[in-house]
């Protein structure tokens, strides 16, 4: 729906829609799995966020696969065409589930804030917390 502006007041918060590819991004503390919205398993091809997850403890991360150009600029094409799967990084935008509790339920703002807390503690370039944006 095309509006004049966004719309805004508690209830809405608002992201960076990034030119990449949405990636589930799983660890059980062993294993790292990622797979595509359509259930295609992508771990085998983006080795820089499989080696991140790998430093978090047990958790399901939502996010945005992105590859960035000379200039860091995400690009689409890149992505698609896999000129740079080894440095591809995740933009992660919710946290479905941590060690073994699923968080679908509690409130948006408090995945985001988990989120950003386990992000911060295991910081790695594979893993970039999306920040929401006010207004």
């Amino acid at each position: 729906m095309t509006a004049a502006r966004a719309p805004s007041g508690p209830l809405w918060l608002h992201e960076i829609k990034h030119d990449g590819f949405r990636v589930i991004a799983r660890t059980d503390g062993k294993r790292v799995r990622l797979y595509s919205r359509p259930g295609n398993d992508l771990t085998d091809r983006f080795p820089l966020i499989v080696q991140s997850m790998g430093r978090l403890p047990p958790c399901t991360i939502d996010g945005e696969a992105v590859a960035c150009d000379d200039n860091g600029a995400p690009s689409f094409n890149l992505l698609r065409y896999r000129k740079r799967d080894a440095r591809v990084f995740l933009y992660a935008f919710d946290l479905i589930e941590l060690s073994g509790q699923d968080r679908r339920r509690d409130p948006l703002e408090k995945r985001k804030a988990d989120l950003e807390r386990v992000l911060s503690e295991a910081w790695t370039p594979g893993l970039v917390f999306n920040k929401a944006i006010a207004g």
